[in-house]
């Protein structure tokens, strides 16, 4: 059975783990190529888009794909909605590796804001030293809020052409620990994090720190993603494709 992964996340690397060597199915992990330099993975892997829905469907049906798991980050709407799109039309089964929401705590300080436009706005008129946690891809959109300083940390230089003036790149690759994050928050006198809603355990620890040290965390809800038959694990998702892979064998 040809399976093919929309990856780019912890849980796809781990799905792609789990199925490396499940001799039932003939995966490949399809990345984006937002990075340049991803790790290295143990099944097939292609990087770069499709050209739209109708080039997803063609690779579908060119490469005999039977299921498709769609492991994408949760900001990553376009991707997804294009994924529920080509696989109706290819009638491949698709199923969507949904991580679940980080959920506000006692002690914490949230102000949930709708996009990251809201978000720049949410952090005043007044100076603040603000650590930006949302990836490379909206990091201009704060160049309209030049008053404040902003530490951002990524693994690759942004390539927008307007960015914040006052703006501290950190070339660093995660997972991050608790300790790690709250003296980097320390260190930089961080008055205020920008985060994205992704949800998982790999980037926890800096909303942990937070907590800990009573700092607001401005935070971006998730995009209305369209989805497939929902699973919330790798283990989930291999558990649909062995059901998907006994039903079309029996002609279901």
């Amino acid at each position: 059975m040809r399976v093919l992964i929309l990856g780019g996340t912890t849980e796809a690397s781990a799905l792609a783990r789990l199925l490396a060597d499940d001799s039932r199915f003939e995966t490949t992990l399809s990345l984006a190529g937002r990075t340049s330099a991803p790790r290295a993975q143990p099944i097939a892997t292609r990087v770069g888009g499709f050209g739209g829905i109708d080039g997803q469907v063609r690779y579908l049906r060119d490469h005999g794909v039977d299921a498709v798991i769609d492991a994408t980050h949760p900001y990553a709407a376009q991707i997804s909605a294009h994924a529920v799109a080509a696989s109706a039309a290819a009638g491949v089964a698709l199923a969507s590796l949904v991580r679940p929401p980080w959920q506000c705590q006692e002690g914490d300080r949230w102000h949930e804001v709708v996009s990251t436009h809201d978000a720049a706005l949410r952090l005043g008129d007044a100076p603040r030293r603000v650590f930006l946690s949302l990836g490379r891809q909206d990091l201009h959109v704060f160049a309209t809020a030049p008053q404040h300083h902003y530490i951002a940390r990524l693994i690759e230089t942004p390539q927008q052409a307007e960015l914040p003036a006052d703006l501290v790149l950190l070339h660093q690759r995660g997972p991050f620990d608790l300790e790690a994050e709250g003296r980097l928050l320390v260190d930089e006198r961080i008055e205020v994090i920008v985060s994205k809603n992704s949800g998982g355990e790999a980037t926890y620890p800096k909303i942990a720190a937070a907590r800990a040290l009573a700092l607001p965390v401005v935070m971006i809800a998730r995009p209305d993603k369209p989805v497939g038959h929902i699973v919330t694990s790798a283990e989930e998702a291999v558990d649909w494709l062995a059901h998907v892979r006994s039903s079309s064998r029996r002609g279901v």
